[in-house]
């Protein structure tokens, strides 16, 4: 579930928690490349959001708060206790701007501005309520706590993420009767969690219905309700394609998958067409259609965003061309794809890239070259600790 929820976290525009996910996902499955990709183009988001980290400028002034002065020397210690709370929180208010805490807290800055201005009110401050509660300690509790949430969300999302959501609630105010963008977004990524989970259970089919019970309740709501439309019904395709090819059902997760790519096409979405090539390729290479599988995936060659990616994509091509015995091809192939894994550093698909080239050159009879690439593989795969992958090259 880690992939589909950074997808849809990615899509709703929440690029750090989905770089989070995809980071995740990368250290579990290390052998899935869409993870990496994912971490590419949220990385990308990112920046393009906020700019280059260097140019971003933070105003931070020294503060001197209660816990170090404590720990300068017992007499100051003690005078320090005698302070006024407030003294201690004006400082440590000076911190944010204005406009900077106003952005972080939202509708919340009201109230602390407005707790702030009792503690102007000495008299007010010197009183207790009924229950004996001092009203500064209670206002102070308050403000403190408001300066913790604004230091949590300024950790957790930057404000353009914010921005973000503020606008999908203003969009949903006018429309009581319906359902709050930010509540259907969340709903969204909890459904998509759990139709992924699903298919990584062996469920696929209760997987394809969950998701296409999801992709109806989408296509009915407005742009306005659910930023991203296009991209979560794309998505949604894409997840019943998957589950369709899981229950053997190749027409209609060909379809499904045609169904992503054209959604992805017609609202100029390059990430979901990449993403719609590649399950169309593997789709059409599973039922043995090799040569449109060959079609698909040399489209799909000028979307390749990194050296991994076209590793893997070149050895799926020249693996077709094996098949159709076109071992000339397939070697060429071959050798492109354990060049991008060079590059790339990845020792895994150097190893099937080299495999590749050893076996076309054994179609080609050029058992020599054969021999060194087979015997280069095989010294691979001690380094990836996968012994049927030594067993089968020795075989």
């Amino acid at each position: 579930g880690l992939y589909q929820k950074a997808e849809t976290l990615y899509a709703m525009g929440d690029f750090e928690f989905a770089l989070v996910f995809y980071h995740r996902g990368r250290r579990l499955r290390p052998d899935l490349h869409k993870f990496l990709l994912g971490i590419h183009k949220a990385e990308e988001a990112i920046i393009n959001c906020i700019g280059n980290p260097s140019s971003v400028k933070l105003e931070s002034k020294e503060e001197l708060c209660f816990v170090s002065r404590q720990a300068e020397s017992k007499k100051d210690n003690q005078k320090q206790q005698n302070k006024p709370k407030d003294q201690k929180d004006q400082k440590q208010t000076k911190k944010q701007s204005p406009k900077t805490e106003q952005q972080l807290l939202g509708q919340l800055y009201a109230d602390k501005a407005y707790l702030e201005k009792l503690l102007k009110d000495e008299d007010l401050m010197q009183s207790s309520t009924r229950q004996g509660a001092k009203v500064m300690d209670l206002v102070l509790d308050g403000i403190s706590y408001l300066n913790q949430r604004r230091d949590f969300w300024q950790q957790q999302k930057p404000i353009y993420a914010r921005e973000y959501e503020r606008k999908a609630l203003r969009q949903g105010r006018a429309r009581d009767k319906k359902q709050k963008p930010s509540d259907i977004a969340r709903a969204i990524a909890k459904e998509m969690e759990d139709i992924e989970l699903m298919l990584a259970r062996g469920s696929a089919e209760q997987s394809c219905r969950k998701a296409e019970r999801l992709l109806k309740k989408i296509q009915a709501w407005s742009e306005d309700e659910v930023p991203n439309k296009y991209e979560l019904i794309g998505n949604l395709h894409s997840c019943i394609g998957n589950a369709q090819l899981a229950m053997g059902q190749m027409e209609a997760a060909l379809h499904s998958h045609q169904m992503d790519l054209e959604c992805a096409r017609e609202h100029a979405l390059p990430d979901a067409t990449s993403r719609a090539l590649d399950n169309i390729g593997h789709v059409y290479a599973r039922i043995g259609k090799f040569q449109q599988a060959i079609n698909t995936w040399e489209e799909k060659i000028p979307l390749a965003q990194s050296s991994l990616e076209k590793a893997w994509l070149f050895h799926e091509i020249g693996r077709c061309y094996l098949e159709l015995d076109n071992a000339e091809v397939a070697q060429d192939y071959g050798e492109q794809s354990l060049q991008s894994a060079d590059e790339e550093g990845d020792v895994e698909w150097q190893l099937h890239a080299t495999v590749l080239v050893a076996q076309a050159q054994v179609k080609l009879k050029d058992y020599r070259s054969a021999i060194l690439n087979f015997e280069r593989a095989l010294e691979k795969a001690r380094l990836v600790p996968s012994e049927a992958a030594q067993n089968g090259i020795i075989a």
